[in-house]
């Protein structure tokens, strides 16, 4: 995946790079690589997280990864929609705002 932090082009390497390599090797080194869910299912979760927890700074990224690693515009839609019965109106307004963004840009360098 061309997104995925490199302990080079971590976001974090200029002011903190221990949390860059942490966020390197640690998070998507171990964690992202065990083999007890699937990168896709991963993703689900960590989307669904993202969502419920209103972080739109990191949804982005993990919205493109979960198209990367399998998950259909239609499943991140249809996720999302749920999850506005359960985070709520405006975090899912606001995932779906980002999602129409991530999926124009894909879209656009494909």
């Amino acid at each position: 995946m061309t997104d995925q932090p490199t302990p080079a082009r971590s976001p974090f390497d200029d002011i903190a790079p221990a949390l860059g390599r942490y966020t390197s090797e640690v998070l998507f080194g171990e964690v992202w690589e065990r083999p007890e869910l699937s990168k896709r299912d991963r993703s689900l979760v960590t989307v669904a997280c993202l969502v419920s927890l209103y972080r739109s700074n990191e949804l982005p990224f993990h919205l493109k990864r979960a198209l990367e690693n399998g998950l259909t515009r239609e499943e991140l839609v249809e996720a999302i929609t749920h999850l506005a019965f359960y985070a709520g109106w405006p975090t899912a307004a606001s995932a779906i705002a980002a999602a129409r963004r991530v999926f124009e840009e894909v879209e656009s360098s494909q």
